[in-house]
């Protein structure tokens, strides 16, 4: 008859125990740490600064838009390939902010609100990653409007991470007219 010694028992129960404050550990460990990394990794909130759509005619000294050419080099940013391969009838003008304060970098697109109520909402956020990613190439963030001043979506980045971290927002109309954020 085998009669276990007091040590054999103790063995699985010291494992169990290491084991258990490994994992209290851990989580501890992840409860500290996950909301700070969190917190630095965080999109800021697209700018909630008015849609200045008189730039377009009487540009300032800052202010880029699609009428905008730089006599010496590229004017940044870019958005004119876009504009004539692709978006020439929806994408009609952009107003280019640069950073200013606490205001990052951003581009208005102005869009042909017609052509827009056509597209089908993955037309839509395709269009939004598009021009998005052409203008976070440069360190702007997007917000995309209609001339009503309407805003439609937006493209927002934290450039302070590498990659930049960038989230889609739009907004779309249901069947009764009501806006809803996604």
């Amino acid at each position: 008859m085998h009669i276990p010694k007091l040590c054999d028992a103790c063995g699985g129960l010291r494992q169990r125990q290491i084991s258990f404050s490994l994992l209290v550990s851990i989580t501890l460990t992840a409860l500290l740490v996950l909301p700070t990394l969190a917190q630095t990794r965080s999109i800021p909130s697209p700018s909630s600064a008015p849609l200045e759509l008189d730039l377009l005619t009487k540009p300032k000294d800052y202010i880029i838009t699609a009428t905008t050419i730089h006599p010496e080099r590229l004017t940044v940013p870019s958005l004119w390939w876009a504009q004539q391969n692709s978006e020439k009838k929806l994408l009609d003008n952009w107003i280019a902010y640069p950073t200013s304060g606490k205001e990052p970098a951003r581009v208005d697109l102005i869009v042909n609100q017609q052509i827009w109520s056509l597209l089908e909402y993955v037309e839509r956020y395709d269009f939004v990653n598009r021009l998005g990613s052409a203008a976070r190439n440069f360190g702007y963030n997007v917000r995309v409007f209609n001339y009503q001043k309407e805003p439609l979506a937006t493209y927002t980045c934290n450039f302070s991470t590498s990659p930049a971290l960038c989230s889609i927002q739009t907004t779309i109309n249901n069947k009764i007219g009501l806006q809803r954020s996604f």
